[in-house]
């Protein structure tokens, strides 16, 4: 008896660290037993602990449930665990127990998934213990297997593709993943498959995340959902490829069209429908561009002084130009001015022009469009056109009006309608950094590309072009080529709004207007 005393009780604290771990072997500190198991069991917060982990860590789930307050929920919640992670180890180790009191003790914990080659997650949380009927017991919630999971939420294995390739929005369009690089749209840039995946790096995701009841991620615990390396950037525009695309395969003949940026050079787009069966159709296919050629044919007259845009010029139904006949489309301007014959395409009046220029006239107008030049887009064969001096007078006027010999491409129209809006050198590109110049070009003089800008903005607001007058603030010329004995003829459209160069190629539609009609399309789909 102690009389005016007190009586002290000193709380003991086991630091057990025992290290279990999964797989079929199992160590422990010296001199710790972990063989010995009561046949009733546990009988101190250590040996509870202890037995769990052991337990849990050899995914003996049944046991390891046995070993708590819960088994019909802990078994199958640890069960998932390692069926979810799937990890060649799991390694448990037991820290710092706690002193019962009232029935209750707390252990320390710290697991150790191996999920793979230098993926080890290390955690450390906190297990309740709990005494029933002379047994301790492991308190089951989700805690237990991760210190922040709370009732409802579980773990979960975020693997898959990621980003290789992006647009210049960020949109993917070549995934990396289990199954290798492959296109995040199988509709998207179908031209332009083979460039893009060869410039993707393999990247992989991984990373260990807690999902609530509804699978929805709140938290990431290890690794990094977003993939081991940034993607490549490309200049394409999903969303513009996405409106290109759609417009051409709602078209019942050959369709094409290419969209670039001016102020950079980036291709936004390559579209063409199942229709048009040459796969080089869009990027290297040479055709007559008919009247969107008037564009060079007017440059190098105005480059040259011939005229001005209010000069005035003749443009009769029909015009015999040394051995050449031309004539219009069924109209008669007669003395007009040069920009209203433009608008109206009179090729009397262009064919006239072209036969007053040098024999390399034509060719060096055309050359400051980018039609003679020669680019080399990383991946992605190109040929925008060819244009070379006229052999004599009547091939020249045939080539003002964009037959003859002169070839482009819609890749090269689209260059030319990019020019225009810019004044400046266009160099096509997939990436930053991934176009060589092997024959450049200079654009025309400014003064000419601002009278230049005029005549195709009247093509649009009272020219051959007006149903795309609603599209916005457009610039543009359009063409009707004939070929092969001229019984078919090729429908275009070339131009520009805002920051938007296009060229709408129809292979044999015979007439502009669905050019112009898709290019309202195209446009809308933007808005």
């Amino acid at each position: 008896m102690l009389i005016g005393g007190a009586l002290a009780v000193v709380a003991i604290v086991v630091a057990a660290v025992v290290l279990l771990t999964g797989g079929g072997s199992t160590s422990a500190a010296p001199g710790t037993d972990v063989s010995a198991e009561a046949s009733q069991g546990p009988a101190d917060p250590t040996s509870a602990a202890r037995d769990f982990l052991l337990a849990f860590g050899k995914r003996d789930s049944v046991e390891a449930g046995k070993l708590t307050d819960a088994p019909g929920a802990a078994g199958p919640a640890m069960d998932g665990a390692w069926s979810t992670l799937r990890p060649s180890t799991l390694t448990a180790k037991l820290g710092q127990v706690s002193a019962a009191q009232g029935g209750h003790a707390t252990a320390g914990y710290t697991y150790d998934w191996n999920l793979g080659a230098g993926r080890v997650w290390t955690y450390s949380g906190s297990l309740g213990l709990v005494q029933s009927q002379g047994t301790w017991l492991v308190h089951w919630v989700p805690a237990v297997l991760h210190p922040k999971l709370a009732d409802g939420e579980r773990l979960v294995l975020a693997s898959s593709d990621v980003p290789a390739v992006v647009d210049r929005d960020g949109k993917p369009l070549i995934v990396s993943g289990p199954a290798g690089l492959h296109p995040a749209d199988d509709k998207a840039f179908p031209l332009l498959r083979s460039a893009l995946t060869s410039h993707g790096k393999a990247a992989q995701a991984f990373a260990v995340q807690r999902v609530d009841a509804g699978g929805k991620p709140v938290e990431t615990l290890f690794g990094n959902p977003d993939g081991d390396q940034k993607p490549a950037v490309s200049g394409l525009s999903a969303a513009v490829q996405r409106s290109a695309q759609s417009t051409v395969d709602g078209y019942p003949g050959k369709a094409v069209i290419v969209a670039l940026q001016p102020s950079s050079g980036d291709v936004l787009a390559v579209a063409q429908n199942s229709s048009e069966t040459n796969p080089k159709a869009a990027l290297s296919g040479q055709y007559a561009p008919g009247s969107t050629f008037k564009i060079v044919t007017a440059t190098a007259a105005l480059e040259a002084g011939l005229v001005t845009p209010d000069s005035e010029v003749p443009c009769p139904l029909t015009d015999r130009i040394g051995t050449r006949t031309l004539s219009n489309e069924g109209f008669d301007l007669g003395t007009t001015t040069v920009h209203r014959a433009f608008a109206k395409s009179c090729n009397t009046t262009f064919g006239r022009l072209a036969s007053q220029l040098p024999a390399d006239g034509l060719a060096k107008a055309a050359s400051q469009f980018g039609l003679n030049a020669d680019f080399a887009i990383d991946g992605v064969p190109t040929e925008l056109g060819r244009v070379d001096p006229a052999a004599n007078a009547d091939e020249q006027v045939e080539d003002g009006i964009g037959q003859g010999k002169v070839q482009v491409s819609p890749m090269g129209a689209a260059v030319m309608a990019a020019t225009a809006a810019s004044g400046r050198t266009v160099v096509p590109r997939l990436w930053a950094d991934g176009t060589k110049v092997n024959s450049g070009y200079l654009p025309p003089p400014g003064p000419v590309l601002s009278a230049l800008r005029g005549m195709m903005r009247e093509v649009v607001t009272g020219g051959t072009a007006t149903g795309l007058a609603r599209s916005g603030t457009v610039f543009g010329k359009t063409g009707t080529a004939q070929f092969g004995d001229g019984a078919e003829a090729h429908g275009w459209f070339v131009g520009y709004r805002g920051d938007l160069a296009f060229a709408i190629f129809l292979e044999g539609a015979n007439d502009s207007k669905p050019a112009v009609q898709l290019g309202a399309q195209f446009l809308g789909g933007l808005s």
